[in-house]
């Protein structure tokens, strides 16, 4: 290999990787796309329904009762684990959300996506020192959480559009 066509690379694969670094994304690849036509919702009213409604609604899909197909969202379940083995001092955390869901169609009631679970954790430090951040680190720890569970639920449902 010549030394030109090396720092050519070698140029183009550092360049590639500062701006993936910074955040850059082409343009189009995180626009909502319309995930299916309609969908009914049902299940216990949480933060996961409502941002999932309100995900699916900014995609383009109409959420009412009347719908096809159901989306069953079982209640989620958030659990709190500590990684850390000392009791003082810097701890880590670990947030782990579960919910369960399926997609049913209303005429036949048979099941498009049969029972399956969403799965999503995060970690975060808490320290002693900073009791009254404590609560904030966890909530939005919560928060990122949901969003991620709500992605995962968009693209699962995508497969359903085709």
């Amino acid at each position: 290999m010549q030394r030109r066509t090396f720092l050519t690379l070698a140029l183009a694969g550092t360049a590639g990787l500062a701006l993936s670094g910074c955040g850059f994304r082409l343009r189009g690849l995180d626009t909502p796309s319309a995930v299916i036509d309609e969908l009914a919702i049902s299940g216990p009213d949480s933060d996961l329904a409502r941002l999932a409604r309100e995900r699916l609604e900014t995609a383009g899909t109409r959420v009412h009762g009347d719908a096809d197909r159901v989306l069953n969202l079982g209640e989620p379940e958030i659990r709190r684990r500590n990684l850390s083995v000392l009791d003082s001092g810097p701890r880590d955390e670990e947030l782990v959300l579960r919910a369960p869901f399926s997609v049913q169609r209303r005429r036949d009631g048979a099941y498009l996506l049969d029972q399956q679970r969403l799965e999503v954790s995060t970690r975060y430090t808490v320290s002693d020192s900073n009791l009254l951040i404590q609560e904030d680190l966890r909530d939005e720890a919560s928060r990122e959480l949901l969003e991620v569970a709500v992605r995962q639920l968009l693209d699962r449902l995508r497969s359903l559009s085709r």
